[in-house]
């Protein structure tokens, strides 16, 4: 082949590289910046995936209703504790409701405005309770969030609902104390009481060798440690 032939020819395969190149960098670019703003966090998307769950009559609150459709769509029972981790983070102020400024503030957050990407947060949301600090957060949050905010102290029921939710699982001592409350002449928790729960969880032994009877525990601790020591004594004699 002349030489002068083959410049031309190198010449065009080189410009025809560079226009291939070109384009393939213009479409990966595309492609990266479409899947940048899929991923990428959107006020108006979660916005939108809020009012599926609204009633037009409250259009800026979800409520019980909405709850229960919201739970279901990513796959979560109402009762499980990851909602109020969620509910935690959210900083709801009322259980069973999400006001749009609790929800936009939560989601943004966790970085999610779609259903997907709230399934894929959710194990990020348990691990949450297996760090003491934050486990005692949202620990004394679930107080304020659960009780009727038109009494200061928790209704028992509530209060054992709540602790089985948050304990249940974790301290071997939660089945005795629960028997201890049913039989018991309380019937609300403040709050001294509810943190202090926590607490004697925490430290105290299962077999009370560690209970200081001169501690600054409340009442209520003090009579369960002996309903309880009682209760182990007449299992021993009989």
């Amino acid at each position: 082949m002349p030489r002068s032939k083959r410049r031309a020819t190198d010449n065009m395969s080189s410009t025809d590289d560079d226009r291939y190149s070109s384009k393939r960098l213009r479409n990966s670019s595309g492609r990266r910046s479409t899947r940048a703003e899929d991923t990428a966090f959107s006020q108006k998307r979660c916005l939108t995936w809020f009012r599926e769950y609204t009633s037009p009559d409250d259009p800026e609150t979800l409520g019980p209703d909405g709850m229960e459709k919201f739970c279901e769509h990513i796959g979560v029972d109402p009762e499980n504790v990851v909602m109020l981790v969620l509910a935690f983070k959210m900083q709801a102020r009322q259980l069973g409701f999400f006001t749009k400024e609790e929800w936009l503030k939560g989601l943004a957050e966790l970085q999610c405005d779609t259903i997907q990407k709230l399934q894929y947060r959710l194990e990020h949301l348990r691990c949450l309770l297996n760090d003491q600090n934050t486990f005692k957060a949202i620990y004394r949050y679930a107080y304020d969030f659960a009780r009727d905010k038109d009494q200061r102290s928790m209704e028992i029921d509530t209060a054992k609902a709540m602790l089985q939710l948050l304990l249940g699982k974790h301290w071997p001592l939660y089945t005795q104390f629960s028997q201890f409350l049913e039989q018991s002449k309380y019937k609300v928790i403040n709050k001294d009481q509810w943190c202090n729960i926590l607490e004697f969880s925490r430290t105290i032994c299962n077999d009370l060798s560690n209970y200081d009877v001169d501690g600054a525990w409340p009442v209520m601790l003090d009579e369960f440690v002996e309903w309880l020591k009682s209760t182990r004594t007449k299992s021993d004699i009989s």
